[in-house]
């Protein structure tokens, strides 16, 4: 008889946002005229950039003749958007990146989930609690519910902010601005972990995907601000949340060609060699007229287009942020991420104020037990609404007793 990956079982029955869904179709089922306003997962809801839209036409329209048609592209990305995102997001900021340390990709969601293929089973992998879902369920998809995981806490006493490990671990997951607390590390304190894994000869995985709502100058947008983090992280970023592509589904992750590590038999290897293999082999690339809708983004008018997206968030996340304040709550996130998380009041537990919410102010949430343990009495929102319904959304909250 065939085996299954009985590392599976391991994991929660359903994914966190697909019962969330399940629970609000329920409710609306028995409460068909109840005007939801959904502030739970972060999917936009601007449409694309004009100049995105233009880009797309263009590339459909090459797609349709014969003398410009493409077919299967580099499974590295294709060196017109590779290009653009080395000489706009790194080296006009002083960073030093080259083409062939960038991956496109369909999604950072994947990408922080699929590097695990070139990384052993005997790691010990730290994340933090609480956290995006997809770093510890695809974790524990390759090595089960192992002791090699460790669960670095993160609560309101140290600002939502993982103390450095005091065992030994291997590779360690931070995300920056936070999903789901939208708290930041200052370069301060991202240096003491850049420092720490070159001491430790351990790996970073550093999710980037929100870095373009960082307002703060003191907030680091790349880990490679950081001295020498070319040598110990791997970064992953995305176009879905700063240019709408949540549909379009477009990513790039940076594998710098000075990351190594050695075998058990001592030999040095070069994990940028590794990455591409791995997506040579298992990925195909990303369509060449998603590439070229992401490529717009980095055109004058790209750019102004996506500050202007990125803004409107802000806006909401402020009004949110804001209201919560005024209603006296407690709050956290919000200034440089599009994430407000805040303590569930009057002693409620993550699920209760859902249902809080859902019933008395008809407004979709996430629960912050979802992300982990210690998420348990808090609550994510998200700014990723119109500006209308986020205005009634906090109008609802503070009617509501």
């Amino acid at each position: 008889m065939f085996k299954v990956n009985e590392n599976y079982l391991f994991l929660k029955e359903s994914y966190l946002f697909s019962t969330i869904a399940e629970k609000v179709e329920k409710y609306k089922t028995t409460n068909p005229g109840a005007d939801l306003i959904r502030l739970g997962i972060g999917d936009v809801t601007l449409p694309l950039p004009p100049s995105v839209i233009k880009a797309i036409h263009t590339s459909a329209d090459e797609m349709g003749s014969r003398e410009t048609f493409r077919g299967y592209g580099p499974e590295q990305g294709y060196s017109f958007l590779r290009d653009k995102i080395v000489e706009i997001d790194y080296l006009q900021k002083g960073i030093v990146i080259a083409n062939d340390e960038v991956f496109i990709s369909d999604g950072s969601k994947s990408d922080t989930g699929n590097i695990g293929d070139i990384l052993g089973e005997e790691n010990v992998v730290a994340i933090t609690d609480p956290v995006y879902p997809v770093y510890l369920d695809t974790t524990i998809m390759r090595i089960g519910k192992s002791n090699k995981i460790l669960l670095l806490e993160c609560e309101e006493d140290n600002g939502f902010l993982p103390q450095l490990p005091k065992e030994h671990v291997d590779v360690v997951y931070l995300c920056y601005p936070n999903n789901p607390t939208g708290t930041v590390m200052t370069k301060s304190e991202l240096k003491r972990w850049v420092d720490w894994a070159l001491e430790n000869n351990s790996l970073i995985l550093f999710d980037s995907a929100y870095e373009a709502y960082i307002q703060d100058e003191n907030v680091p947008k790349s880990i490679y601000e950081i001295e020498n983090a070319e040598r110990c992280a791997i970064e992953f970023r995305s176009f879905s949340k700063n240019a709408g592509f949540t549909g379009l589904r477009c990513s790039y992750t940076v594998v710098p060609m000075s990351l190594k590590t050695k075998l058990a038999n001592g030999t040095e290897i070069n994990i940028n060699k590794l990455w591409n293999r791995r997506q040579s082999t298992k990925f195909n690339g990303t369509p060449y007229i998603v590439q070229r809708a992401a490529e717009a983004i980095y055109t004058t008018e790209g750019q102004r287009e996506v500050k202007e997206m990125v803004a409107y968030y802000m806006n909401n996340a402020n009004i949110i942020r804001q209201g919560l304040i005024n209603k006296g709550w407690r709050v956290f996130g919000g200034e440089n991420s599009p994430y407000v998380w805040m303590k569930c009041p009057n002693g409620l537990d993550s699920w209760e104020f859902f249902d809080h919410l859902l019933n008395k102010c008809h407004i979709v949430g996430t629960p912050g037990v979802g992300f982990g343990s210690k998420g348990q009495g808090y609550f994510r929102l998200t700014a990723f609404n119109s500006l209308e319904k986020t205005v009634e959304a906090v109008e609802r909250i503070i009617s509501v007793q």
